[in-house]
């Protein structure tokens, strides 16, 4: 398919909202999506991202996109070990200090309102259930409160409110686009076809791993394997053929109440235009399958493209 949108009878564009939904691993569909709509000529005016969307559009708006897609697809299953830090104590099971390192290395000292295009960051206030929008100050900030999942990442404080995953209340925030201005919405949801698999957080570990196997591995890097750390990464994310892990449950049941949500806020407020990538075969924590999740945003926007181009000339 070849249908591009960019310079259509030379009329004037709507302004564009994107909104970029919730989906943990999935999320790196985002980044196949934006290149893509860049490729046919179409640039967001508005932003708004939930979670990993607000990490994948805070990216983009940042100028970044290219160095998240080199990092994505880099990342292994070792690698994603290395980000989970312990933080016990701190309000969630993983501290998410490495992972907040490593973003500010790319995006540190970047304020939202300075950005090209506006962009905000779902979250949610943890004492009131109230659904806030970040859109000024430090953007490393607002994307660490809006993927701060309850229970396995801590909150945020951001000006004396302690902000956590922005999923609870807006997984693909279609309202913030219109209500920042947006004539013509685009939604990509990454859960369209969550259900009907299994591929959940506990095949994140090699489950299958025999015993000689896993004392092998502990023989050749004994202070990785035995550290605190990756201890408590086993039992959280460890799979037993009798009843699923900790992160099993946390995240399916996430999984369920985001779906329940977004089905409802979209049929009261539906996009313009859909894009959901056919991502159901994909784990919520498989972030070492970057590629084929790209892949297949870009197929989903190439899917997307004649309803984007009809949009644009209703709309323009």
């Amino acid at each position: 398919m070849t249908t591009e949108v960019s310079n259509m009878n030379d009329r004037p564009r709507p302004r564009v909202g994107l909104a970029l939904g919730a989906g943990i691993a999935r999320g790196w569909a985002h980044i196949g999506v934006l290149e893509r709509l860049h490729a046919a000529g179409i640039e967001p005016d508005i932003i708004c991202g939930t979670s990993i969307g607000a990490l994948v559009g805070g990216a983009y708006a940042a100028g970044k996109i290219e160095v998240l897609d080199e990092w994505a697809r880099r990342m292994t299953r070792g690698r994603m070990l290395r980000y989970l830090d312990v933080g016990l104590g701190s309000g969630g099971m993983l501290g998410g200090r490495r992972l907040r390192r490593t973003l500010k290395e790319h995006l540190g000292g970047i304020n939202m309102e300075d950005l090209p295009c506006r962009f905000a960051a779902v979250t949610t206030e943890l004492a009131t259930g109230h659904e806030i929008w970040q859109q000024k100050g430090d953007l490393v900030q607002a994307i660490s409160a809006s993927y701060a999942l309850p229970g396995i990442f801590p909150p945020v404080n951001v000006n004396g409110r302690w902000l956590v995953d922005g999923a609870m209340v807006n997984p693909v925030p279609v309202s913030v686009c219109r209500a920042l201005g947006a004539r013509l919405v685009i939604a990509v949801n990454l859960n369209s076809d969550t259900f009907g698999t299994n591929n959940l957080a506990a095949q994140m570990i090699d489950d299958d791993l025999k015993f000689d196997e896993l004392l092998e591995r502990i023989r050749a890097n004994p202070d990785e394997m035995l550290s605190p750390s990756a201890l408590v990464m086993r039992q959280v994310f460890g799979k037993s053929d009798d009843a699923p892990s900790i992160f099993s449950v946390l995240l399916g049941t996430l999984n369920i109440v985001q779906d329940r949500l977004n089905r409802s806020r979209m049929a009261g407020d539906p996009a313009d235009i859909d894009i959901a990538p056919r991502l159901g075969h994909v784990g919520l924590l498989e972030f070492d399958r970057a590629e084929e999740a790209i892949e297949e945003g870009r197929a989903a926007v190439e899917r997307a493209l004649p309803a984007l181009a009809d949009a644009y000339a209703i709309l323009a």
